[in-house]
Order: structure tokens, then C-alpha cells, then sequence
């Protein structure tokens, strides 16, 4: 049963602390059994500490990350010298159409293979009840707290699991406790799958550690160990410590060899912190790397005279400061589903059941996830977040740079979080650091330049172990190009010139590669040569594959993309004027998008057949999301082709592929087709139950299946959410331009719009009622509807457009806009 008590008490926390309640309280993952499988368990984190908990009754298991242990260190520079004679017989080879040549000669222009985020270990806290039955139980995560609480009953002994990852302190704190005094023994024990040494110090539990200086993948099998040396030349691997500190209230503590043992406590508190030698993306971690014991020692210090109340009234303080600028709710008329546990929603939500709280729940888990894994300088989220428990994490957690590590970030802006983008703005910048080097030494081009694969350490040659990984991954080229989108990004939605003039230099450099990088085709077009479209082939000559071609259009689409944005942050700079010249003449001279046999957007320069028809990556469809080169408004026969290429495509896909395609069928505004995708995103993928197939969807945690477990699905199914409700590009904000006709009724407040708009939509019957505009720096805001509108004090009327209904009015900085639809 739930803990009413507690609850109350920690409503009436909040109210304290100053910070609104939102009406819908369905935000709580529940559940009535503790997880078996890591995919069950329940994450929470501080941006640089994660923690999944499982909420075991007798040996409870809190497996432990740190966002900064990776394995390896800086990047070598000329790793592949011999790498640029290879590429002018590529483009020899591509000219005379012998892609098998192509392919063979490219794989000699890789390097080694990316280093792999690492585990740092395990807390076990052992309680014996001498195999007595255990009652009442329950474990729940409230997503606007982020307080993770395990509840039992044992002998007529109610037994309470608090626990948190502190921003503010800098560590994880968990409070033991029961309702009757000295009922808490309590052994604790820490392990790691790396190389350690555990002690207990002044009644403190350390383990000291050692990540692998190399960690080598296999793609075949993503379970199997990695290859790791120890001692390899160079770099010898990064340090880490991990410290656990108790303090009790009553009882006693005592060492038993490495554990500790706390015997009849009526309270215990457990400071959690820890922290790596890492002190950089250029800089040895063995030699050149930060004090990690003084780090981690530095927060236990400060917290363990402070009482547990006042921890936590901080830590849900600076947490909903960024959490509660975003509410949504969704068919509040509907049958409240918030009382059965979450896994058992998506048992029912699997068989059709309707579950609009379920959907909100998911949307704002997203947000939950990026507030707990993007705060740590010089590492943004992974590939998991930061969560991961295996010493060979799927495809080692790592940066993948052709969709994936962009995904994470897609609702950073519109979802109201834009200060939790500096991790990945610090990582780009060193990438164009490294790139710079790459770019040379492989190509002998100017600018920065990164491949599909990267880590901590920004490394930005194409991996494969020098020849063995396939080039349809490998080798592609466009990462730099990509990555800058989020910079001119973030500019926009915050409108910070000053910012725009500090990252413009890294801008230019991707397109000062795109420039050399070009070349010219039989017919005058520039186009990218060798190309890849990721991951994906191509049939040719009958039936042979092809991966390595001309001109792929994600190359293409991704390339006018960024001189487009190039061009417009020199414009608002008011520089470069020659080099904006430059790069018009060049986007003018790109190859156009072209349209295939079957109206679909072709995915090469040719119309090949696709070996897979139905293959997860959509990257031709760059154009229409993320970027918006095509759109129903601008280029309706291009979305006409989209459109078509996405319905080829199919519905099903892997968690992330379902996520990416929402937002493209948002962009489309086709509410309905989005919704189908998203409701596939929540299709539950068991890890330990053959009646639910390994397909993509989300586990019994809310966490994106692929599977295995991407984090990217999550983030990008919050961010495809906002695109069916609100849409901020082609210079105007679009209001629920996607709404699916199953969300008749609804509200969203606090999303972001670029131009620094904050927005909040208010919908009923399925059409727009009421909107709140309010502008954050002042400037021209242009706004579109389904439906004719009228913007109150100003009097001005929508007037029809091709699509809906539009008006544009002049804003005063910090003045809000009242928008109510007429009839």
C-alpha cells in the first residue's frame, strides 16, 4: 500500500520550500515487487553520480556510476598516416561506379576504436530477517523530486529506503529507517568490476579503483567482455575512489573485514560519493588527472553534520527549478490509472488499454532523465545516460554521433532545460580540437571534422582497428557538421549573441571542411564523395550490396543545413561577409534532393534498391527533421516525398528509430501517424519473459528498449511530444500543429520556443482554446494556428494562410501574450 504519511509530509515539504504542486500527481513509477533485471530497477542521479536501485528487501542492490570513468585517455594525434593516400583512389573508384573497390580502399582509412564508459560498482546493503515473510511492500521513483523509497513490513516492523543523488551536496544520500527504535542491523558492502582495493577507514567504507587504459569492442556480441590491457604504453588507465560513509542514530559499528556492520540503529544515514581522475579530454588521467580522493572526499565532509531534512529540502529545491518549469496534462477526464504499479499500466496499455497519464508520465520521465545525467563538465549524456552496469556496456555507452548522442539532447531547449546543454557544448568543443587533427592528417582539409564514433576523450578518427569495422558505420564524415546544428540551436532559443560569437569560429570549421570536402560531379553539382548513408546498403548491379557511394542525402541535407546556418549566425554577427559568399556559392551548387521511382525521397545519388526497406536509420529524411529544409509550408512536394519514404519505412523500428520517427511525422503534421509511432515507444519489453519480444519499445522502467537499453528513444520521445504540441521553426511558433485526435483535451506550460518564448497551450475537443506567449528578450513573434485566433490587449486578428491561420506582433521583453481562439 502506499505510504500515506509520507506522502503528506512531503507535500507539505514542498509547499515550504516555495514550489508549486501541479494538479496531475501522476509522475510516480510504483511497483509491488523489487526488480530482478537492471531494466526493472529505478535510476536516479545528480547529472554526475547515477544510481540504479533495485529495492531488495533482504540484500539490497544500488549499482553505482560516475559520469567521467571511461576507459583510455587523450587521443593520439596521426594515428593513420597513411590514410590519405587511400582517399583519391576511393574517388577515382566512385567516379567509375566500383563500389567494391571503394569499399575495400576505405576501410584502410580507419583507426582505432573509441574508448567505453565503465561501471564503478556496486553498494550492497544486507539486512537479515532471519527468512521471514515480508509484507506491504512497495518501491516508487517520484519524478519531481527525484526520491527514490522502498517500503516493507517485516515482523510487524514497517521498514523505510529513502534515496537521492544531491546536486547541491554532491553525493547520494540514502536514510534507513523503522517505526520501532534499534530495529535496523545493517551490513554494508561495496564491489566493482574493476581492478580494486576495498578498506574500511575511520568507519567509512573506500574502494579505490582502476579503469582499463584500453577497452577493445566486439560489434558482433555487445555481451561479451572487452579485450583490456592494463598496461598499455601511453595513457595507463584512470583512477577512481569510491567512498560510503554512515552515520548512525543509536546502535554501534564495527568493521568486519572490508564490510561494515551497524547493529540495532534506529536510524542510519548513508553518504554516498565518489569521484575520478579525469581532468580533461587532452590530459593523461594517470599522471596529468585530479586528486580523486580529495574530490571525493570533499562532499562527505560537508554533509555529515547536516540533518536529512535539510539535505533533501535542498536537493528538491535546485531540482525543481529546472523540473517544474514544464507541466503537461493529458485526458484529464479519463480514468486515473495512477494507483496500479507502472509495469502493470504497460501490461494493460500492451493490450489497447487507454492510458493518457501513462503518455505524460513517459514525456516527462525524458526530462527526469536529462536533469539526472547532464550536469558534468566535458561529459554529456551517453549512450545510456549515465547508468550502466556492465564492464562491456552495449556499444560502450559511448558517443554515436550519426543520431544517437544528438537525440539525447533534441529536448534541451524546447523542454525548458537549456542550462543542462553546457556538457555537450563543452564536448563539441573539444571534438573541434581533435577534429582539427583529424581533418589534417586523414584528409589534408582544413576545418574539423568527426566520424560516427567518440567518447570522453573527443576522439574524431573513424573507428575500426585500422581495416576491421565495416565501413557502413565507420566511415562517415558528418558528425562535425551535425553537432554544430546544436550550437546555432542553442543560440536561437536563448538568443545570446555572446554566445553565438564564442562557438561561430567551430560553425565555420565544420563547414571549412564541408567546403574541401566537396567535389565536383560529371554534371556540376558538388556533391560528398566518399559517402555512407549510416548504417544502411544498397543493391546495384542485380543484386550485389553496396555501402560506399556518391552523395548520399543525408550528406547532402546535412551540408545545406549547415551553410544555411553558417550564413545566418555571420549575418547576425555582422562578419564575414567573403567566407558567407563563399559558402552561398557552394550551397547553390549542391546536389538537389531527387525523388525515386516510387515518390519516396531517394536515400542515394541513384535509385538503388535498398537492401533493407524497412531499416531503422531514416537519415535521408535529415532535411525534414532535425533540420527543416523540407516542410508542408515551405517545399510541400519534398514533405510529399518524406512522407512517402517514411511510410515505406514502416512503423516498427527500435526504440530510438520510433522516437526519431514521431517527430518527423510531427513535422509532416500528421498528429495521428506520430501517435502510433509513440505509442509503439511504449510497447513493455521484458528482459526475463519471452511473451514480451525483444522488440523496441521501453522496459518495465520507462527506460527506451532498442533494445538493449538507449537512452536516446527516452529523450527524443520527450522531444517528439513537444513537435506534435508546439513547433518552433520556419521563424514562427505553431501551435499543436500535430495534435493526434486521442489527446482531445489537454494543457502543456513552460516549453521553450526559439526566439526565448516561453509557451504554454491549452486545448479542449481537440482544438485550441486558449495560449500564453511570454517573451523572455523582447522581438518579433509570429504565431500559427489550426484555427483563426485573436491576441488579447493587442487586438490583433490570425488572418488565413495556406496552412491555418497566422499573425506576427512586435513583443516588449518580459511581457506575456494572451492568445484566445475565435470563432
Amino acid at each position: 500500500m502506499p505510504n500515506h504519511s509520507f506522502q503528506k509530509s512531503l507535500f507539505l515539504l514542498l509547499i515550504l520550500t516555495g514550489f508549486s504542486v501541479f494538479a496531475q500527481q501522476d509522475l510516480k513509477l510504483q511497483y509491488k515487487q523489487p526488480a530482478v533485471e537492471w531494466t526493472e530497477a529505478l535510476p536516479i542521479g545528480n547529472g554526475t553520480l547515477g544510481a540504479m536501485v533495485f529495492g531488495k528487501v533482504d540484500s539490497e542492490l544500488i549499482q553505482l556510476n560516475e559520469a567521467t570513468l571511461w576507459s583510455g585517455g587523450p587521443v593520439q594525434k596521426n594515428v593513420n598516416p597513411d590514410a590519405f593516400k587511400n582517399l583519391a583512389l576511393i574517388r577515382e573508384a566512385l567516379t567509375k561506379e566500383d563500389f567494391e573497390k571503394a569499399y575495400a580502399l576505405t576501410k584502410n582509412m580507419q583507426g582505432p576504436y573509441s574508448e567505453s564508459f565503465m561501471p564503478l560498482g556496486d553498494l550492497i546493503l544486507k539486512q537479515d530477517f532471519g527468512g521471514q515473510k515480508t509484507e506491504n511492500y512497495n518501491r516508487s521513483l517520484e519524478l519531481q523530486t527525484g526520491l527514490a523509497v522502498t517500503n516493507f513490513s517485516v515482523a510487524g516492523v514497517k521498514y523505510k529506503r529513502e534515496i537521492f543523488a544531491s546536486a547541491p551536496a554532491q553525493c547520494i544520500v540514502i536514510k534507513l529507517s523503522a517505526d520501532q527504535l534499534k530495529k535496523l542491523s545493517v551490513t554494508l558492502d561495496a564491489s566493482s568490476l574493476l581492478k580494486n582495493e576495498r578498506t574500511v577507514q575511520n568507519q567509512t567504507l573506500v574502494l579505490k579503483g582502476k579503469a582499463p587504459s584500453h577497452s577493445d569492442p566486439n560489434y558482433i556480441d555487445y555481451n561479451k567482455e572487452p579485450v583490456i590491457y592494463e598496461d598499455a604504453s601511453g595513457c595507463r588507465g584512470m583512477r577512481f575512489e569510491l567512498i560510503i560513509k554512515p552515520v548512525i542514530k543509536d546502535g554501534e559499528i564495527s568493521a568486519d573485514g572490508n564490510k561494515l556492520v551497524i547493529k540495532n540503529a534506529s536510524e542510519i544515514l548513508l553518504f554516498v560519493s565518489a569521484a575520478t581522475s579525469f581532468n580533461g579530454f587532452d590530459k593523461c588521467p594517470d599522471s596529468e588527472g585530479k586528486d580523486e580522493h580529495q574530490f571525493a572526499e570533499a562532499p562527505i565532509k560537508k554533509v555529515i553534520a547536516k540533518k536529512y531534512d535539510s539535505l533533501l529540502k535542498e536537493h528538491i529545491a535546485d531540482f525543481q527549478k529546472l523540473f517544474n518549469r514544464v507541466s503537461l496534462k493529458l485526458n484529464e477526464k479519463e480514468t486515473n490509472k495512477s494507483n496500479l504499479a507502472t509495469d502493470v499500466r504497460l501490461e494493460e496499455y500492451a493490450k489497447g488499454e487507454k492510458d493518457a497519464g501513462l503518455e505524460a508520465l513517459f514525456f516527462q520521465f525524458g526530462r527526469y532523465l536529462l536533469i539526472s545525467s547532464s550536469r558534468t563538465h566535458n561529459a554529456p549524456a551517453n549512450l545510456q545516460g549515465i547508468w550502466n552496469n556492465k564492464l562491456r556496456a552495449p556499444w560502450s555507452s559511448n558517443y554515436t554521433t550519426n543520431i544517437n548522442l544528438q537525440m539525447n539532447y533534441w529536448p534541451v531547449e524546447s523542454g525548458s532545460l537549456s542550462e543542462l546543454f553546457f556538457p555537450l557544448d563543452e564536448y563539441i568543443k573539444n571534438a573541434s580540437v581533435t577534429g582539427t587533427e583529424t581533418a589534417k592528417s586523414y584528409y589534408h582539409a582544413n576545418g574539423w571534422v568527426l566520424h560516427h564514433n567518440s567518447d570522453i576523450w573527443a576522439m574524431t578518427n573513424p573507428v575500426g582497428d585500422f581495416g576491421k569495422g565495416d565501413p557502413m558505420w565507420a566511415n562517415w564524415y558528418m558528425g562535425a557538421n551535425w553537432l554544430s546544428r546544436h550550437l546555432w540551436e542553442h543560440y536561437e532559443y536563448t538568443g545570446d549573441k555572446a554566445y553565438l560569437k564564442k562557438v561561430y569560429p567551430i560553425i565555420k570549421g565544420a563547414a571549412e571542411f564541408s567546403l574541401d570536402w566537396l567535389q565536383k560531379d560529371k554534371n556540376g553539382h558538388l556533391v560528398t564523395m566518399p559517402s555512407t548513408s549510416p548504417e544502411n546498403m544498397f543493391y546495384y548491379d542485380g543484386k550485389k550490396k553496396g555501402v560506399v557511394t556518391t552523395a548520399s542525402t543525408m550528406d547532402i541535407g546535412i551540408i545545406k543545413d549547415l551553410f544555411e546556418n553558417t550564413v545566418e549566425a555571420s549575418k547576425v554577427l555582422g562578419t564575414d561577409s567573403e567566407f558567407r559568399e563563399k559558402v552561398n556559392k557552394a550551397a547553390d551548387e549542391l546536389l538537389p534532393f531527387q525523388i525515386g521511382s516510387k515518390g519516396q525521397l531517394l536515400e542515394w545519388y541513384k535509385d538503388f534498391e535498398e537492401e533493407d526497406p524497412h531499416h531503422r536509420h531514416t537519415s535521408h529524411l535529415y532535411a525534414l527533421h532535425p533540420a527543416n529544409l523540407i516542410s508542408p509550408l515551405n517545399t510541400p512536394e519534398l514533405a510529399t516525398a518524406a512522407k512517402k519514404t517514411l511510410e515505406l519505412r514502416g512503423d516498427d523500428g527500435t526504440g530510438w528509430s520510433l522516437a526519431w520517427k514521431v517527430n518527423m511525422w510531427a513535422r509532416l503534421l500528421d498528429g495521428n501517424h506520430a501517435y502510433t509511432l509513440f505509442k509503439n515507444q511504449l510497447r513493455l519489453t521484458k528482459d526475463n519473459d519471452p511473451k514480451y519480444k525483444r522488440h523496441g519499445g521501453c522496459y518495465p522502467n520507462l527506460f527506451d528498449a532498442h533494445p538493449p537499453f538507449q537512452i536516446d528513444g527516452n529523450f527524443a520521445g520527450t522531444a517528439g511530444v513537444i513537435e506534435m504540441l508546439m513547433q518552433s521553426q520556419n521563424k514562427e511558433i505553431h501551435l499543436l500543429p500535430a495534435l493526434p485526435d486521442s489527446w482531445t483535451d489537454g494543457e502543456i506550460k513552460g516549453i521553450t520556443a526559439k526566439g526565448n518564448f516561453k509557451v504554454d497551450i491549452k486545448w479542449n475537443a481537440g482544438k485550441l482554446t486558449q495560449a500564453k506567449i511570454v517573451s523572455n528578450i523582447g522581438g518579433t513573434c509570429s504565431v500559427r494556428s489550426a484555427e483563426p485566433f485573436i491576441i488579447e490587449k493587442l487586438n490583433v486578428k490570425s488572418k488565413k494562410s495556406s496552412i491555418g491561420y497566422t499573425a506576427t506582433f512586435d513583443t516588449k521583453k518580459g511581457t506575456a501574450y494572451t492568445i484566445i481562439a475565435s470563432k
